[in-house]
């Protein structure tokens, strides 16, 4: 079996691998990636497109999220597939005046940190759209944020990588095995062998699978969530929003809610899609990587849409599926070098956010790589060390 030589492979074929395949490719590293099944057919087809900050944590976590859009925005001028952005900002909705209050606080301290957040009133929220309930008090929004369609990022960014920067992909390429060899690493797949200097692991929810064949500990466990495709005669928002509660799920944080809500982790998320449908969420729930579509959820998640959206009772399900988001215990992801084996790099544990932080992964795994003394952001908060499991 011939073997091939590259610089850097690059093993994970979803936004997140995307994106730092394609900025590796830029920056002249020659570069492959090695998927498993097709393009964006895990997580990142599995989810919303919602680029956010309203949803962060205020600090490092929101920076981080703000210079990600600034790099999304670059590349809506340079990627020739269009990816259907839409720059309409979202918004956090409140359930009752405790959370508004709450909200409040949360927009003093963004903004105190130079982020564009507003306290929306009862008013405002009625002016958003007419279907909203009555008794809302208020709620907060973020007017940077944005949504994508993320199986068709994806795919932009991996034309535009082996068109102009001479990116190899390889999918229906399931990763057998890594090994370390002196001038680097030996990445194994049922068709081709490939040697690499340097490899990123970019696996998502399977990022421990590939860091146990080097003797690697990765603390990233599955955390599934539920998507509803619904759809009906009149839209109900034209733009992303969500229910604060959705950050106390996120953070698990002490949030006041129903039994079946809370046992769920639902929490209000509708999305507006460019085809006139919308996404409804969400829910998270540690079972493993079990992807059955459990149809209590689904209904919980229906029920906590029209607890908001009480007009849009005549909807229809067009369908519903069920994802796995990256979870680490700081709700970070990790993105860096692992010490103790040079020349292996983690960017996995995104959670919910790879949609957001895709960009500014691949950006920072370049800088890291290149060993510049100035990256895109600070590496410190996302290294691996501060989990400290490495069995190496």
């Amino acid at each position: 079996m011939a073997r091939k030589n590259y610089e850097v492979a690059v093993i994970g074929g979803g936004i997140v691998g995307c994106s730092v395949a394609y900025y590796l490719a830029e920056s002249g590293l020659e570069t492959v990636l090695i998927e498993k099944n097709d393009i964006a057919s895990g997580t990142s087809s599995r989810c919303d497109g919602n680029v956010t900050i309203v949803d962060k944590d205020p600090g490092f976590d929101s920076k981080m999220s703000l210079v990600s859009q600034e790099l999304l925005n670059d590349l809506t001028n340079t990627l020739n597939i269009p990816f259907e952005f839409r720059e309409h900002g979202s918004i956090l909705v409140c359930d009752n005046d405790d959370e508004m209050q709450a909200a409040v606080d949360w927009v003093k301290t963004q903004s105190d940190s130079g982020l564009k957040f507003n306290v929306l009133d009862q008013k405002d929220i009625r002016n958003e759209s007419p279907f909203f309930a009555h008794d809302i008090p208020g709620g907060l929004e973020c007017e940077t944020d944005s949504l994508i369609n993320p199986y068709l990022f994806c795919y932009s960014l991996i034309e535009k990588a082996e068109k102009d920067f001479g990116l190899q992909v390889r999918d229906q390429a399931p990763v057998t095995n890594v090994k370390k060899v002196d001038d680097g690493f030996i990445v194994e797949t049922p068709g081709e062998t490939f040697h690499a200097k340097k490899v990123v692991n970019a696996a998502g929810v399977w990022a421990p699978f590939i860091g146990e064949m080097l003797g690697v500990e990765i603390p990233i466990i599955p955390r599934k969530g539920h998507i509803i495709v619904g759809s009906r005669q009149e839209p109900v928002m034209m733009r992303n929003v969500m229910e604060f509660g959705y950050l106390m799920n996120k953070f698990g944080r002490e949030r006041i809610a129903d039994e079946r809500t809370a046992e769920h982790g639902v929490a209000l998320v509708l999305e507006p899609t460019e085809s006139q449908n919308f996404l409804l969420g969400s829910s998270r729930q540690f079972v493993g990587y079990d992807s059955s579509i459990d149809i209590q959820v689904v209904q919980t998640i229906a029920r906590r849409a029209l607890r908001f959206f009480p007009k849009m009772d005549d909807f229809k399900i067009i369908r519903s599926y069920a994802g796995f988001r990256p979870f680490t215990e700081d709700h970070l992801p990790i993105v860096s070098e692992v010490e103790e084996l040079p020349g292996f790099y983690i960017a996995a544990g995104h959670e919910g956010d790879g949609i957001s932080l895709a960009t500014v992964t691949g950006k920072l795994i370049e800088d890291i790589i290149h060993e510049r003394s100035e990256t895109i952001i600070p590496t410190e908060p996302l290294h691996f060390n501060r989990f400290k499991k490495t069995t190496v």
